[in-house]
């Protein structure tokens, strides 16, 4: 049964580098810190009567544990895989897994105005949506979209 906003948190995940926002490449991907994405986060869900439940790994596996346990104790979930992005069929497996829950994928930059090898995201083939270049406003974006998404499949 489809989770809502009020029972079950959004899940915020954030791949590898990503602790070091404000820090690396400002240049690309701005001087928000972490910590002000989450807080972006919490403020956006709290307007639709939900939460988030943020975290942050620059392990592949760990994200896959965090997604596994997602489907079943999560409204949905918003994700960064920063480098993963391009290069992680297992994300995406267990992506696969989630079965009826709204996926989004965010990208703080442009990644089809990047090196060639960025425009292409196994995470995509299973993201409900997409949102790069938006810097960490596009975080804001898909909660709002998981948000519309959770609410759509409750009527």
């Amino acid at each position: 049964m489809p989770r809502t906003l009020a029972t079950a948190p959004i899940l915020v995940l954030n791949g590898p580098n990503l602790n070091l926002l404000g820090q690396r490449q400002p240049e690309i991907y701005g001087s928000d810190t972490l910590a002000d994405v989450e807080a972006l986060c919490a403020k956006t869900a709290a307007a639709h009567g939900g939460t988030v439940d943020c975290r942050q790994s620059n392990h592949e596996g760990q994200l896959v544990d965090w997604i596994h346990e997602a489907r079943l104790t999560h409204a949905g979930i918003v994700i960064n895989p920063a480098a993963y992005s391009h290069t992680s069929v297992a994300i995406l497996d267990a992506l696969n897994t989630c079965d009826g829950m709204p996926v989004l994928e965010v990208h703080i930059s442009n990644i089809h105005q990047r090196e060639e090898f960025r425009h292409h995201s196994y995470v995509s083939h299973r993201a409900d949506g997409v949102i790069a270049g938006c810097g960490v406003q596009g975080y804001a974006f898909a909660i709002e979209r998981v948000a519309a998404l959770v609410a759509a499949a409750q009527d």
